[in-house]
């Protein structure tokens, strides 16, 4: 099983906040984890990302991982890719009234929650209701539409740089129960 880790725009590198953690966590289960910076990390337009995402999982036997725009990103991939694990953190589904993300081209068409529902075997949320970016009507918007595990925190800001957050057990031991879960079916 593969796993890819999708950073925020802005310019995040994937060397920060709690990628490399989430990584070395992955991989001491046995996952290949791809983290790597995405092309065009300013913007982080879609007719860009989508197109990377795909070329390098190349497989429906995966786990996504994404962070903010990271987020948005999966839930447009899934509108037409198939994944196992869909973890999304600090979410959004509107552009939230900002024209950096306007530019990004998430926002340009009606969201599909069907078939992002269908298309993931699994969808996992975290969102914090204290996140200086995102409101938390957005994830609790995308809960209501997806029915994922849903994590709601009070203090966990924007789950970066702005909490310091250099680690996150949490979606670790949340693919090591769904690869335990996967084992047990076959």
């Amino acid at each position: 099983m593969r796993a890819i880790i999708i950073p925020g725009n802005g310019n995040t590198d994937i060397t920060e906040n709690w990628f490399q953690n989430v990584k070395d966590g992955l991989q001491k289960l046995g996952l290949d984890v791809i983290a790597e910076n995405m092309p065009d990390p300013d913007l982080a337009r879609k007719e860009y990302w989508l197109p990377f995402i795909k070329e390098k999982l190349s497989t429906e036997d995966a786990i996504l991982i994404g962070h903010s725009s990271g987020a948005v990103a999966i839930l447009r991939y899934l509108e037409e890719n198939k994944c196992k694990l869909a973890i999304l953190v600090s979410v959004c589904y509107t552009d939230l009234g900002d024209e950096h993300e306007k530019k990004s081209g998430y926002f340009d068409n009606p969201w599909e929650w069907e078939k992002i529902k269908n298309n993931a075997e699994k969808i996992v949320l975290f969102a914090s209701r204290n996140d200086p970016y995102i409101p938390i009507s957005e994830a609790v918007f995308i809960k209501d539409k997806l029915e994922p595990e849903y994590h709601e925190y009070a203090n966990e800001g924007h789950f970066g740089a702005d909490v310091n957050k250099t680690e996150f057990p949490e979606i670790i031991t949340v693919v090591e129960k769904f690869i335990e879960r996967q084992k047990i079916k076959l």
